[in-house]
């Protein structure tokens, strides 16, 4: 069929050989794959290379999503989480984190499988209407989350460098130059990229995870889910802002996309070895982001909740008692330095997906550089309000409030994932089986019943 008469919701099938001479952006149907830039830019080991090569060849994008997963908001949550509640909050960080690789899974499925990211695929299969409620919630989650990474970013700064709040969230925009420079040099440089500062920031937990020596009996009993979760609802706020700030909804809206980048056989037996690698390659990189998450919990609660510290709530005081508690005098600059390079980290991925849900939901594409510095100045304008009118403690409480936001837009991404996903009709032979099928709509359940809980406890209060 000849592009010109191909409908945008069937999925495009591409030989190797097409793969290798894909057209530019600018010709008329590029626009409808997914980032048509780096569209099958990566390539793949053909048959009878080592699985090692082939594996190694799919290993990035997993990565890239997990950052979403480690981000300035994360650090907020974990730290009053343990903080105030010891090694409680734990259970969550687990249960979110299994969560988080069954839908990350689910979502490579769906980009692999069809050829179209998550956003593409419901404005392929919804009506107009639902299509825009998708697109504004996904919107929000997107501003929540580079609100976070403004925060945190000129948390950093102003730890490191002593650069003012404002400043610094003003500073923070110019990451836009970042992504552009990397993307124009390929998609495995800013993979790279993203999987350097990622080494960062797991190197400086370490270290601070060794000095605070906690104790093993109190983490294993923190991975025990406990009632007082639902029935404290300060401690429910904590762990629903974890759940936001762990299971980020346009991650799903990325990694669908991302994982286009492979130049893969586009056909059923290529696509069932990149789901394979794909799916190794993101449940890996998870991994990495529950030892991070959880290090930033049990590090707070060796040092500030066994200390009398419980009230700890913001990252400028974590950052001000952390050596004098654990004893190590590097241990605060070790903590600004992962924070800033998780928020730099996170402000690249942010890019890329709020550029993937405004082409895959409106089909309208701006400059990266444009759609960086609208997302950005929706975000920075909330911190020069609040830090104005409630000073640095102010920032700390909005950032808080941003992952519950974060949460409370999962749904909007899990629900029109799942229904995809155990569509035959849409998947054909990489439908998901029933058990998974049971076993995603109870997760989707899980999300949708707590933020329900959250609403009626914020309402009743």
């Amino acid at each position: 069929m000849p592009d010109a008469y191909r409908r945008p919701s069937e999925p495009e099938i591409l030989s190797h050989d097409d793969v290798a001479a894909r057209p530019s952006a600018s010709e008329p149907h590029a626009a409808r794959r997914s980032l048509p830039d780096v569209f099958a830019s990566v390539t793949v080991p053909k048959d009878g290379t080592p699985w090692i090569r082939r594996f190694l060849a799919y290993v990035g994008p997993g990565y890239m999503v997990s950052v979403g997963y480690m981000d300035p908001g994360n650090w907020a949550t974990d730290l009053q989480g343990g903080a105030q509640f010891g090694y409680t909050l734990l259970s969550v960080i687990l249960i979110s984190n299994l969560m988080a690789i069954l839908l990350q899974a689910l979502s490579a499925r769906l980009g692999i499988a069809t050829g179209q990211d998550l956003a593409q695929a419901c404005r392929s299969h919804f009506p107009p209407v639902l299509n825009y409620v998708l697109w504004f919630a996904c919107e929000l989650a997107i501003i929540a989350c580079d609100l976070a990474e403004v925060i945190g970013t000129a948390v950093a700064l102003q730890l490191l460098f002593h650069i003012p709040l404002m400043e610094g969230a003003i500073i923070s925009s110019l990451d836009a130059l970042i992504v552009l420079f990397l993307m124009n040099r390929g998609f495995r440089y800013l993979e790279a990229f993203i999987i350097g500062l990622l080494s960062v920031i797991a190197l400086c937990f370490g270290v601070q995870l060794v000095a605070a020596a906690p104790p093993l009996a109190g983490i294993l009993h923190g991975l025990v889910p406990s009632a007082e979760i639902v029935t404290n609802s300060h401690m429910l706020y904590i762990a629903i802002g974890i759940i936001g700030a762990t299971v980020m909804p346009h991650n799903l809206y990325l990694h669908s996309s991302i994982v286009q980048t492979r130049a893969f056989e586009r056909n059923e037996s290529g696509k069932r070895e990149a789901i394979r690698w794909a799916t190794w390659d993101s449940t890996i990189a998870l991994m990495l982001a529950l030892f991070i998450n959880a290090a930033i919990l049990i590090v707070a609660a060796a040092a500030f909740h066994m200390t009398g510290h419980q009230d700890v709530a913001e990252i400028e005081d974590a950052y001000r008692l952390l050596s004098p508690v654990l004893g190590l005098g590097i241990a605060s600059t070790l903590f600004a330095l992962a924070l800033l390079a998780a928020g730099t980290n996170s402000t690249v991925t942010g890019t890329l997906a709020g550029q993937i849900v405004m082409e895959g939901f409106l089909d309208l594409h701006l400059p990266h550089w444009a759609r960086r510095l609208i997302t950005r100045g929706l975000a920075i304008l909330p911190v020069i309000v609040v830090t104005g009118l409630y000073g640095d403690r102010g920032v700390g409480q909005l950032l808080m409030a941003s992952q519950v936001i974060l949460s409370m837009q999962l749904p909007f991404a899990v629900i029109p994932l799942i229904m995809f996903v155990s569509n035959r009709n849409t998947m054909g032979p990489f439908t998901i089986p029933r058990p998974l099928v049971a076993l995603s709509w109870g997760v989707a359940g899980i999300i949708l019943i707590l933020n329900f809980k959250l609403l009626y406890d914020s309402f009743a209060a």
